[in-house]
Order: structure tokens, then C-alpha cells, then sequence
């Protein structure tokens, strides 16, 4: 198995979920996700039957979360959003700020507890309800210096 493919939990909408390897840069195509499962078999998915797309570090461990809201304000940069799903279930995460990285198809999130086995969440836009952000956390802005004005003249060889 190439470095370059990702281990993947898919949670499909019916609550069933599929274990397999997916491309990180290129594994929506054509509205659907290519896994490569544990057998070696490549499957297509469609989109409308994922909730979530869990990229972890590991199989054996279950997909579901530990913890599906931050304690606290998050410290790293990005957006904080809350996702609320179809089926009711919510969960926060941040984003990117920077929203040209946001894949069409879906939102690319990393999870309250990043101890934990899942590392990233995909999660395609038509298993959400409802997308909320929290916060807009970036880096400790610096202060700008006020502009001297120019209409000012000086006055003593300044």
C-alpha cells in the first residue's frame, strides 16, 4: 500500500461504515468517494449515503468520537464551527479560515480531541442540516502604528 493513501472509516447514513484507504488530495470523484477496502476491493460511494468520511490513525479503534465539543476555546487558528446533522447528532470542529481550501462537496474538519484515534473528519454537505461558526480564532493580531500625519508641518528639525 502506498504511503500516499490514508486509512478511512466511512460512516454511511444507515449507520453501516466501510474501513478501507482512500487518496488524501483526489478521493471525491464525480460525487463519490473511492475507498479501497480492507479486501482490496475498490468501491464508490455515493455522497448522499456518507455522514462522515473519518481519517484515523488506526482500524481497531472505533470511528465515534470521545468527544464531540470542545472543552474550551480551541487554541489553534481556523474557524470553530458546529455541525448539526440530519439525524440530529451535532458536532464541533475547526475549519480553515482561509475558505478557498473547503472542498464543493463537503467541509474538512479536525475534531475536538485530537488525542484520539480520528486525526480528520469529511463531512459532504448533504448530511448536514445545519453549519454554525462559533468563532473566528486566528493569530494575536499586532497593533498598527497610527500613520503620522502629513499635514502636519515640523515645527523644530525633527
Amino acid at each position: 500500500m502506498p504511503s500516499t493513501h490514508k486509512k478511512v472509516i466511512v460512516r454511511k447514513m444507515d449507520r453501516d461504515s466501510v474501513s478501507g484507504y482512500v487518496s488524501p488530495t483526489q478521493f471525491v470523484q464525480e460525487g463519490k468517494i473511492e475507498v479501497l477496502n480492507t479486501a482490496g476491493t475498490l468501491i464508490a460511494i455515493d455522497l448522499r449515503e456518507i455522514k462522515g468520511v473519518y481519517f484515523v490513525r488506526e482500524f481497531g479503534d472505533s470511528e465515534s468520537l470521545t468527544r464531540k465539543t470542545f472543552t474550551s476555546r480551541p487554541r489553534a487558528e481556523g474557524l470553530w464551527v458546529r455541525l448539526r446533522f440530519k439525524d440530529g447528532e451535532t458536532l464541533e470542529g475547526l475549519m480553515p479560515a482561509d475558505l478557498t481550501q473547503t472542498p464543493p462537496e463537503g467541509f474538512l474538519l479536525s475534531p475536538p480531541d485530537q488525542r484520539g484515534n480520528t486525526q480528520r473528519i469529511f463531512v459532504p454537505r448533504s448530511a448536514l442540516d445545519s453549519l454554525m461558526v462559533l468563532s473566528v480564532i486566528g493569530a494575536a493580531r499586532r497593533q498598527r502604528r497610527a500613520a503620522e500625519d502629513q499635514r502636519q508641518v515640523p515645527m523644530f528639525g525633527e
